[in-house]
């Protein structure tokens, strides 16, 4: 899905998310798929294949001039690849084969993996920040109330979660947490992304209260990669 600055309207980069398409043409639910693969351990292999996969379109977009030189993709990472000893080397292997820049790769997590085993997430982010990679905390707000791990952890950008978002234009306190998120992140000079955006009303919001970036259906749903070329082919 395309991550586009809120300013300008330009897009500045790409989330990818994993999607389940069986035979018969029927959908598996990540609520349904992902927490299996996690239990199981599943997480760690499919997870480093997801991040390649991403990467590797990533280099092909650019190469093909469809998007900017600069263009990041972000990849979400569960709790079990964040412990695994060998994440830091897989992330590092996905950059060099892909030939994409450390610091063109989000690793979006969410609040939970901070707190669960904050001692481990610590040493694996402070690694990976190391080689540049920037970290985004998934679906902010939604999770713990503890902001001790943004003092922790080195975090680079803060997601609002769309369930601010949709009522946003009617919900006064929706509109003030939303401002508070983008105010708190301003002072610690990270962004701000909003998800779930699907109307002018919203973004128009957004883009007066300071937001950074956003993504959702009023610019573009979640795409193939064949589709997202076609996309911008056409919209140029």
């Amino acid at each position: 899905q395309p991550i586009v600055d809120i300013e300008l309207g330009d897009v500045v980069g790409f989330e990818a998310l994993m999607r389940w398409t069986r035979d018969d043409g029927s959908i598996i639910s990540p609520a349904e798929f992902i927490p299996i693969a996690e239990e199981t351990g599943t997480i760690v292999p499919i997870g480093a294949w997801a991040l390649l996969e991403a990467l590797t379109h990533l280099r092909g977009w650019i190469n093909e001039g469809i998007c900017s030189r600069e263009a990041t993709m972000s990849v979400n990472v569960s709790p079990r690849q964040l412990h695994d000893p060998n994440f830091v080397p897989v992330v590092h292997e996905a950059l060099l084969r892909s030939h994409i820049a450390p610091d063109q790769l989000w690793l979006e997590v969410t609040e939970g993996v901070m707190i669960a085993q904050p001692e481990q997430a610590l040493e694996a982010l402070t690694k990976l920040c190391a080689l540049g990679v920037r970290v985004a905390i998934d679906d902010f707000g939604t999770g713990f109330s503890s902001m001790n791990y943004l003092k922790k952890f080195k975090v680079h950008t803060l997601k609002i979660d769309q369930s601010f978002i949709r009522d946003i234009t009617n919900s006064p306190s929706d509109q003030a947490i939303v401002i508070a998120i983008i105010n708190m992140a301003n002072s610690l000079d990270m962004m701000t992304i909003a998800e779930g955006v699907e109307t002018k009303e919203q973004w128009d919001f957004l883009k007066a209260q300071g937001c950074t970036q956003f993504q959702g259906y009023y610019f573009s749903r979640p795409l193939t990669p064949k589709d997202c070329e076609l996309f911008f082919e056409k919209h140029d």
